[in-house]
């Protein structure tokens, strides 16, 4: 431990991560979406624990949860989110909470440390209404018009009956306050197993890559499935099926080393074992930390489509649904996690990106932000059986704490 300084209580991080555990439990994970009584319970536990960091605590207008502190000296935001996917895991949002909050206690009870880390709990990280309302909302991204739209995935409650029911209606959304905070740092498990396969404790968030979605659109003729000859046939649903495994032989050559693509909710028209589709659609995602690599690759997905529709016999057209910028981590940011990685963890770290979106890419928009990643085991996340060996939770609560202190310390 650098200079015999306080360094996190493990037992305590994981006493608080097993209080949340408890809380929406769900076989070995959560239950947790956003809006829901575990959710709102989770909040209520997370504002009555920042006063004991010398924290207040206030709850806005979107679910936001934020600890701030009259601690003289520069301030750290730190923080991720407390609800959770449906039927998930018990760490995905929690543990960077929760280290956020020992970083609190440890350090501004510290009189030997000028400053204070700030704590915030955003709100629908997980998208049950929306694309990152909370921190999107810190940030100045969300307008009225689009809380009044957003309606949850499940249930297709509004969202403004969402916060009625939470006592949160007609209160104000926080924004950011320019040059409150020296930045934001987050820590989340990895969602992956390059940590755990290569028997390393701490990843050093470089990037977060940027997620770009598209409907894919085919269309053909709908017909008998009895009496219609093969040669004769305009099947939408054949069409989407060969345009799958085209972007799978052809990405490859344009591709980014780390480049990921996803084909999400296929649908067929009309869907009877009886009758051809006379239309068809699939949604389809791209993930790289390059614009450059995604622009080429929408290039080509177009030329793809383009080639179809020369060809026939069946029709298709690519809409663009959603484009998320990647987001930077701040060097000297990562250059804190990854002394704080020496000093706790033997060095066993590494500078890697981040496959997943996370709250840091909207806060990065505004100040300087770093990602703190721990192992996952088995890579497993978004399932019941996402976990992480206690001695790794340990491990990762000490190197935020010391690197939230060298981020202060300048």
């Amino acid at each position: 431990m650098p200079d015999n300084r306080p360094s996190a209580d493990g037992k305590r991080v994981l006493a608080d991560l097993n209080a949340l555990r408890a809380i929406g439990a769900y076989k070995t994970g959560v239950h947790k979406p956003t809006f829901s009584e575990p959710h709102k319970q989770s909040l209520e536990w997370l504002a009555q624990k920042l006063p004991d960091a010398g924290l207040a605590a206030t709850i806005d207008g979107i679910g936001n949860v934020f600890g701030t502190s009259a601690k003289p000296g520069p301030r750290l935001l730190a923080g991720s989110h407390l609800e959770s996917q449906n039927y998930a895991g018990w760490l995905d949002g929690p543990l960077g909470v929760v280290y956020a909050l020992e970083a609190a206690r440890v350090l501004n009870a510290d009189p030997s440390l000028h400053g204070a880390v700030e704590v915030a709990a955003w709100c629908d990280e997980e998208g049950h209404f929306g694309s990152f309302l909370g921190s999107r909302s810190y940030v100045g991204q969300v307008t009225e018009a689009e809380i009044d739209a957003a309606r949850n995935r499940t249930s297709g409650q509004s969202m403004r009956d969402a916060l009625s029911d939470m006592g949160l209606a007609g209160r104000a959304r926080i924004t950011v306050e320019p040059s409150r905070h020296v930045g934001y740092l987050e820590a989340h498990i990895e969602q992956g197993d390059t940590l755990e396969s290569g028997r390393l404790a701490i990843g050093v968030v470089t990037s977060i890559v940027g997620i770009w979605q598209y409907q894919i659109n085919f269309v053909g003729e709908q017909n008998h499935a009895g009496t219609t000859r093969m040669v004769a046939r305009k099947d939408a649903g054949l069409a989407l099926a060969k345009f799958c495994v085209a972007i799978d032989e052809r990405f490859p050559a344009t591709c980014g080393p780390r480049t990921v693509w996803t084909t999400g909710r296929v649908t067929l028209d009309p869907g009877a074992p009886s009758i051809i589709p006379g239309a068809a659609q699939m949604l389809f995602q791209i993930r790289d930390d390059n614009p450059v690599v995604i622009a080429r690759l929408e290039e080509l997905l177009r030329t793809m489509a383009d080639e179809v529709n020369a060809k026939g016999p069946c029709t298709v057209t690519v809409e663009k649904l959603r484009t998320g910028a990647p987001a930077m981590m701040n060097s000297g940011f990562q250059d804190a996690i990854e002394a704080a990685s020496k000093a706790f963890a033997g060095g066993r770290s590494l500078r890697m990106p981040s496959g997943a979106g996370h709250d840091a890419q909207m806060l990065a928009t505004v100040m300087p932000a770093g990602m703190l990643f721990v192992p996952s085991i088995g890579g497993v996340s978004h399932h019941w059986t996402e976990n992480t060996a206690d001695a790794d939770i340990i491990t990762g609560a000490d190197a935020f704490v010391d690197a939230c202190r060298r981020i202060l310390g300048g």
